[in-house]
């Protein structure tokens, strides 16, 4: 395993060891699991098989994670301009970006060639969709660095779910306004995923046009034209979903549907469950103050961490989006949520048990304390919730 090493003026000799180095090919290979379903359902001829992948992500990962446990171990900072460096790390990001393509195709060619009853394509379309969720989370790692190949790769992955709007709705939106009654992507105390969903999904599309409106007319071109970086991506969805549909057949049309929507949904979980109720305090000059790692919900169990890139390091990320995923960090008396993400995203689709986990666990946060003033609440649920809690 790679050593690094660094000298310090003050401290001496510094080295440091990354235990998950490995680990990380996780992230790369995980996406790949729908192919293996699909090899089992070829041997076998069971449409149950379908089922399994919905029990690998909401029942056996979330058991995992908290039989495998946590790790809040850092780097230590001198030795993280060495480990950004490292390409390694960079070239898993690369590999990932196929693997989402191979899924759907494999998943496309597997409606459009077998007889398959429609719950079968349903659930394999959920399967596919749940992966090519994934592929947005990739594109996030990408997206937010700034070589030309990341970026480009970033745009060619967001062409699987069909979520080319974003890159620039995440970067130059989200991470602007995240946790504050603006952004459309932070979910609110007492609002359902289900609400959240309805009203963050179409805002966060009209925010990225705007955005990307703003910047083409800067350079004084037209915003219906190539240069339009949404355009890009979503063309290139067009592209292969076209494909498909014409390669495989008209009924790859419900299949893609199904598989877009569920997609968009695994990113609208992550975001509900990211910020929910966190709340920026605005200052006296209306801005709100900067972006600290008590803005965001942080989860550090090791499995559900190395098949995401270190997503749900999430605190570190947003008060520094360039970190790159190997070097983010942990801090102490930061919100932390129960589970890993995709046991969170269970608790999120059951909204009783959602609020009865996390509203107490949102109060009782040291920079909160029980002041409702400093929770982002849902303006209709605003009454019951002071109510209750007051």
């Amino acid at each position: 395993m790679k050593l690094y090493s660094i000298y310090h003026e003050k401290k001496g000799l510094i080295q440091y060891r990354d235990k998950k180095r490995l680990l990380w090919l996780a992230s790369v290979f995980f996406p790949l699991l729908p192919l293996y379903f699909i090899s089992l359902y070829l041997r076998t001829g069971q449409e149950a098989i379908f089922v399994i992948p919905l029990l690998v992500s909401y029942v056996i990962i979330p058991i995992l994670d908290w039989m495998i446990g946590t790790d809040s171990s850092n780097p230590p900072e001198e030795i993280v301009p060495l480990l950004e460096e490292d390409k390694y790390y960079r070239y898993l990001t690369f590999l990932t970006v196929p693997m989402h393509f191979i899924v759907l195709i494999a998943c496309a060619w597997l409606v459009g060639s077998q007889t398959l009853s429609f719950p079968a394509i349903f659930l394999v379309a959920i399967m596919a969709g749940g992966y090519s969720g994934i592929g947005i989370n990739t594109a996030h790692e990408l997206g937010h660095k700034n070589t030309r190949i990341e970026q480009l790769l970033a745009k060619i992955v967001l062409a699987v779910p069909a979520y080319g709007h974003f890159t620039v709705e995440h970067n130059s939106g989200h991470h602007v306004k995240v946790s504050t009654p603006e952004d459309p992507a932070s979910s609110r105390m007492g609002e359902s995923i289900y609400s959240f969903a309805i009203r963050e999904i179409p805002a966060t599309f009209n925010r990225a046009w705007l955005i990307e409106a703003k910047r083409l007319e800067k350079l004084k071109k037209p915003v219906l034209s190539f240069r339009n970086q949404i355009i890009q991506s979503y063309s290139l969805s067009l592209l292969l979903q076209g494909s498909l549909v014409l390669i495989f057949g008209v009924q790859l049309i419900a299949f893609l549907a199904i598989h877009n929507l569920w997609a968009w949904l695994q990113l609208t979980s992550a975001n509900y469950i990211e910020h929910y109720g966190l709340l920026r305090a605005k200052k006296s000059n209306g801005r709100y103050e900067r972006c600290k790692p008590h803005h965001s919900w942080n989860t550090n169990y090791v499995l559900s961490n190395v098949v995401l890139f270190h997503l749900e390091r999430h605190s570190d990320h947003h008060a520094y989006p360039a970190r790159r995923y190997q070097s983010l960090r942990n801090f102490d008396d930061i919100p932390e949520l129960p589970n890993g993400y995709f046991g969170m995203y269970l608790c999120a689709y059951i909204p009783k048990l959602w609020f009865k986990i996390m509203d107490k666990r949102l109060l009782s946060l040291p920079h909160i304390n029980g002041d409702l003033s400093k929770v982002n609440i849902c303006p209709k649920k605003r009454d019951a919730i002071i109510a209750k809690y007051n």
